[in-house]
């Protein structure tokens, strides 16, 4: 009942974004779908007529239908860029197999006799296919556009990773926060639709005759409206634009907040962590949210923004451990412990270098830190028992729950299991608290201000002492969720927002209050 209250609560709060977010859905899906159609049914009738290529353009359109989706998105994102324009094509791609495979079986599955009637009566080939074949085929050829629609109903939630809006943008930022009430205010409207926009297509099925002419009018109208309105401006817009994750939107110390610290106001997409760094570098936003030691920022030529009014906490790095698991091996504490102090901001910025441009493997540049350090040597036997490591999914802490592992096994003989990549913080927290992973990499910011939930003015003094932080977080964590922070790695891998550094140079913008000022004089112009 609670839940449900609380849903319903979320539901009318938000309801501004609801409706706004299943507006750009339906248009996505409408307008890709539309494309499909006006493109699908001529191809597959063509192949119908040219059968020595059909097995080969079908499987090309099969072979695009098994790329997942988030890496087609980031095949198109060099060359479309962000936005609507690369999701409607994602889309369209998505939609085409179902479209073209069942126009062409359709019609080659109508009866050889009533073919050869039709000539016999004298019709042209082309009035046997609209007034023989088409009629025929049309039972099967919706059940293609049927099955179109309700993939791209799915899809176009994808596509709000690569900032197209949609109600995809509830969902990431659902699971990235574990909101469950944000997940569901993105689901279920998705799920309506598509048995909505099913319901519509058996309407039209039975009434085709009566339709099919509104249909291609409409169709014809919705494109060049889209073509007008968003592809065009999309090509020449010289606005200034932010590409943020679904959870620096979200958080308590993200988006929001440095909002009203700064008086930012800025256009804003949101976008996978992977995408986000290649849609900057390929000039398809203009400014990120990073992490101060990711690799990237050397590779791409970044330029980081000071953080001039300490907005941002600290975000030192430590291992967050079950207390239970704790209590039972003590010995994880003296091993986790040898790794205190040991990596230093531009440790980890070259060890993420080495991951994300130089393409190494996470496991072996774990290895390779792990000999370097000079760490006492440990003769312990593997032991018949398993710690599970989690980490967020990125670069970073697939590297660290790589060397916690490493460490786990070298000094108390324990097998390790890793579970990396869970998608954002709650979801880490929420598997370490329900005992599915024993541990992970933390960050005492995202400690203090997501997991705590913390934001009282005697919390804003402390967010920057790396001591009294610690202290805090540590002493909160085990007193509401019997977990131990262990003593942090050495690094502080604060939020940033970045931007190339040619183009900050150009705009003359070092800090985060000359981006304020530089957007408040854009505005004014």
């Amino acid at each position: 009942m609670n839940q449900g209250a609380s849903l319903i609560e979320f539901l009318i709060s938000r309801q501004g974004d609801i409706f706004e977010q299943t507006a750009e859905h339906i248009g996505l899906t409408l307008i890709a779908l539309l494309i499909a159609i006006l493109i699908g049914m001529p191809a597959g009738i063509y192949l119908t007529r040219h059968k020595k290529i059909s097995g080969t353009v079908l499987g090309i359109v099969g072979i695009i239908q098994t790329i997942p989706s988030v890496a087609l998105l980031g095949f198109l994102l060099p060359v479309l860029g962000i936005g609507v324009v690369p999701a409607v094509v994602a889309l369209f791609l998505y939609a085409l197999l179902p479209i073209i495979r069942n126009t062409f079986t359709g019609i080659e599955e109508v009866d050889a006799a009533v073919r050869e009637a039709a000539k016999g009566m004298g019709m042209s080939d082309s009035q046997i296919l609209r007034k023989v074949e088409l009629p025929l085929a049309v039972p099967v050829i919706f059940a293609g556009i049927r099955t179109s629609t309700v993939i791209s109903v799915g899809v176009a939630t994808l596509c709000a990773l690569i900032g197209s809006g949609g109600l995809g943008e509830f969902i990431f930022r659902g699971i990235a926060l574990n909101n469950i009430n944000m997940i569901l205010a993105g689901a279920i409207p998705a799920a309506m639709l598509a048995l909505i926009f099913d319901s519509v297509l058996a309407v039209v099925q039975k009434n085709i005759s009566k339709t099919l002419k509104p249909f291609l009018f409409i169709s014809a109208v919705l494109i060049l409206a889209f073509i007008a309105l968003v592809v065009v401006p999309s090509l020449f817009s010289t606005e200034f634009v932010a590409g943020f994750t679904s959870e620096f939107m979200e958080r308590p110390d993200g988006y929001t907040g440095l909002q009203a610290k700064y008086d930012l106001s800025i256009e804003t997409k949101e976008l996978d962590p992977g995408l986000m760094y290649r849609a900057l570098k390929n000039k398809k936003v203009d400014l990120i949210c990073g992490f101060a030691t990711d690799g990237r920022i050397k590779a791409y030529n970044l330029r980081v923004l000071e953080d001039d009014r300490s907005y941002f906490p600290r975000y030192d790095a430590a291992p967050l451990i079950r207390g239970e698991i704790l209590r039972k091996h003590a010995e994880l504490r003296q091993a986790l412990e040898l790794l205190s102090g040991q990596l230093s901001d531009s440790m980890m910025r070259q060890m993420n270098y080495q991951v994300d441009h130089l393409k190494r493997d996470p496991k072996e540049v774990a290895e390779e830190f792990m000999e370097g350090l000079d760490l006492p040597s440990s003769s312990k036997s593997m032991r018949d028992q398993s710690i599970a490591i989690g980490s967020k999914n990125f670069t970073e802490q697939y590297i660290l729950a790589q060397i916690f592992a490493e460490v786990i096994q070298h000094y108390t003989g324990l097998e390790t299991v890793l579970m990396t990549g869970l998608a954002g913080t709650k979801i880490c927290f929420d598997a370490l608290r329900q005992g599915e992973i024993d541990l992970y990499p933390e960050y005492t910011g995202t400690g203090l201000f997501v997991l705590l939930e913390s934001e009282s003015e005697s919390v804003s003094r402390i967010k920057k002492n790396p001591h009294l932080l610690m202290g805090f977080v540590r002493e909160e964590t085990r007193k509401h969720f019997d977990m131990e922070w262990l003593s942090p790695l050495g690094f502080n891998n604060t939020y940033t927002l970045m931007m190339r550094e040619k183009h900050a140079a150009r705009l003359k913008i070092r800090s985060i209050s000359d981006l304020a000022c530089y957007l408040q004089d854009s505005n004014k112009q």
